[in-house]
């Protein structure tokens, strides 16, 4: 189930499923501990002796109030003659959550309504040995388990604290919790219980005939009694609705440092997208640099594992895009972060735990019975290969020197080093859909752009040789790309090959990851090896159902949701769709020639939930999310090929005289300076 509102602030995350429920909350660190693992923290309401549980049988719309990271959720219920009118956030600055529930009486007749929460902690992803309880003084309650404390509390007029509550065991021994001791519109009053635990609060507002009531609620997240204790008093002294507005202010204000990117033929969802896009990615970073693939633990039923991970390949897309956007501070901490984790050797392993830990992994170092490297050598590659995009793009000098030994000239000795000696060619790794080995075309062109990277910031610390060095290793790459991946009768690039002792084998599935051969600047955009390659891809993978979009690969069969056709090679991928707008938008030489990209970043826009979240991958048939959502990766292809677009329409309607825009796009195709706009610097 997408998680389609997700809320953090660095160190606390709180992540919302379709139907409003709580089911991920990070803390300390985003995407390390998670105390709720896919357990739903349910909102209910009690009216006229009837009970109901927001959710199935409301008409809910989730969303978020433009550019912030407060939510605007709204819920109605027909049967109970109740409207909600919620919104949450997570403080900007403090770790605590808060929502604001307004409540309207949509019946004739005066009302007593009560609210109703419920937590399902399973304090660092288990129940074992939790504890809840009531604290008297504080009229709250608080589970806690080691060094995590939560405390959750509710303010009705002004007045802090719970009118009911309930602690209990739950999920043991024929006992389903407290959320169903709240179905009868009254708890129990059970002060404290121990192990396999929740428990719910309540209060109650009387509401005139087509009245309001409002009132507060929040969870506070600290290392001890004392932490959560001081947050909740910030709540009562600064109120939680400042709190709301200080954080829908501060996120306003950040995304505003994005810029001003709307001057372009593209359509206000795209725009709209593009910012939501931003905030999303801030929420799957921690404060520390890591940056999280996706936060959605609903994988845990089945694969018992999550993408609440680091991939350094997925980070660098990550880091690219929050570059180009402006980010500076962010992408910083992860290169950082980065320089921590890399092996003394040169390369990043499979995945990373956020707080700089290895990982699990299903790559084996043993292969046929001899040791191997188990990496996907993209993920090395293209970490040097943004990183040079950052330092090209804001000239912090001093930020790289504390990285060029450690991280940059460590891997790219490494790249050198993880070489076919006859081909020239990156030794095998694993693909960048981790599921078969070989020499990659996609890799390939990765470690191409790393090398390149990385000797020119040899060159531009004065290590001649040393880019010279680096530079001789990728022209030896680019040589065994035309030589050994190149295709001459198919007239494409190859998926992927594999040189063994006595064989030469030839992967030619389409595969939208042939991008690569392009991505990171070992061919042009215009060459015509890449331009029969993407011919092939925007070909084979398209989907011909009224969905849309493009697949993987010919064949996939990850989340499959019916066999493989001709109308449907693989389930659509976001990725994929906006690496082929990244492929129109290159190769684009006027606006005409931009449409196709335009289309597909429309159609990005139209099969994004109504909050902005992009999942992974979506249904051929449906359009609704499958695997994870929000999948950070989509978001980050996403800012990548909007500024792709806006920069090059931008280029192309611009006035020959001054350079500056113009306001339309036909007086460009004119040459003519009578659409500049004005500058607002210039002197009279």
């Amino acid at each position: 189930m997408a998680r389609d509102i997700p809320l953090a602030n660095g160190s606390l995350l709180v992540g919302f499923d379709r139907t409003y429920q709580i089911r991920d909350l990070f803390y300390p660190t985003i995407g390390g501990e998670n105390h709720a693992v896919n357990f739903p923290f349910r909102f209910g309401v009690w009216v006229d002796g009837q009970f109901a549980w927001v959710g199935e049988g409301w008409e809910l719309a989730l969303d978020y109030q433009d550019d912030t990271l407060v939510t605007r959720v709204t819920a109605r219920h027909s049967a109970l003659g109740l409207a909600l009118e919620c919104h949450d956030a997570v403080d900007f600055h403090e770790n605590i959550y808060i929502r604001r529930v307004a409540i309207v009486n949509q019946r004739e007749t005066r009302r007593e309504v009560r609210l109703f929460f419920h937590h399902d902690f399973r304090i660092g992803g288990s129940d074992i040995g939790d504890t809840a309880l009531y604290d008297p003084r504080l009229r709250c309650v608080i589970h806690y388990k080691r060094q995590r404390y939560f405390l959750s509390n509710l303010s009705l007029r002004g007045l802090a604290g719970v009118e009911q509550f309930a602690t209990g065991v739950k999920g043991y021994d024929g006992l389903e919790g407290t959320w169903k001791d709240a179905e009868d519109g009254i708890l129990s009053s059970n002060p404290i219980a121990q192990g396999s635990v929740d428990s719910a609060i309540g209060t109650s507002l009387s509401l005139e005939p087509h009245g309001r009531g409002e009132c507060y609620y929040w969870i506070a997240a600290g290392q001890s009694h004392r932490e959560v204790r001081i947050l909740n008093q910030i709540v009562l002294e600064k109120t939680p609705e400042l709190l709301l507005s200080r954080t829908a202010a501060y996120w306003s204000l950040w995304t505003r440092c994005a810029g001003d990117n709307a001057r372009s033929d593209l359509p206000e969802a795209c725009h709209r997208l593009y910012r939501r896009s931003l905030l999303t990615l801030r929420t799957h970073i921690d404060n520390n640099g890591a940056v999280v693939a996706a936060i959605d633990s609903e994988t845990l039923q089945s694969g018992r594992d999550t993408y609440s991970y680091l991939w350094p390949r997925d980070g660098a897309r990550v880091a690219y895009a929050l570059d180009r956007a402006g980010y500076i501070e962010l992408t910083k901490r992860f290169f950082f972060f980065c320089r921590e984790i890399v092996r003394e050797e040169g390369y990043f392993l499979h995945k990373y735990n956020p707080d700089g830990s290895l990982a699990s992994s299903w790559h084996p170092w043993v292969k046929d019975g001899q040791p191997q490297i188990p990496i996907q050598e993209d993920e090395t590659a293209l970490v040097i290969w943004t990183l040079w995009h950052h330092y090209a793009s804001f000239r912090n000098t001093e930020f790289i020197k504390i990285l060029y030994r450690p991280l940059i000239t460590r891997a790219a000795e490494f790249m050198v080093m993880y070489r076919d000696r006859e081909t020239g060619l990156p030794l095998p790794s694993y693909d960048l859909w981790e599921e078969r080995q070989g020499i990659l075309t996609f890799t390939t062109g990765a470690v191409h752009g790393g090398l390149r990277a990385a000797a020119a910031f040899a060159r531009a610390f004065g290590e001649t040789a040393r880019a010279e060095h680096y530079e001789g290793a990728a022209a030896e790459i680019k040589n065994g790309m035309d030589r050994y991946l190149w295709q001459e009768k198919n007239d494409r690039f190859a998926r992927m090959v594999s040189l063994e002792a006595e064989s030469f084998d030839v992967d030619l599935t389409v595969d939208a990851s042939l991008y690569g051969c392009c991505a990171f600047g070992t061919y042009d955009p215009g060459d015509p090896k890449v331009v029969r390659t993407m011919e092939a891809v925007a070909q084979e993978l398209q989907i011909t159902t009224p969905v849309g979009g493009v697949a993987r690969y010919q064949g996939d069969r990850y989340h499959a949701v019916e066999p493989t056709s001709s109308a449907v090679p693989g389930n659509p991928w976001f990725i994929c769709t906006l690496w082929l707008a990244q492929y129109h938008i290159a190769r684009a030489a006027n606006v005409e020639e931009l449409r196709p990209a335009l289309e597909l970043l429309q159609w990005v826009a139209a099969h994004a939930l109504p909050s902005g979240v992009l999942a992974e991958q979506i249904h051929p048939r449906a359009g609704t999310p499958l695997s994870v959502s929000p999948l950070a990766w989509s978001h980050a292809e996403y800012v990548i090929a909007y500024l792709d677009y806006v920069e090059k329409f931008q280029r192309f309607t611009s006035c020959p005289a001054c350079g500056r825009a113009h306001d339309r796009p036909e007086t460009a195709r004119q040459g003519s300076a009578a659409g500049c706009l004005p500058d607002p610097f210039a002197g009279p």
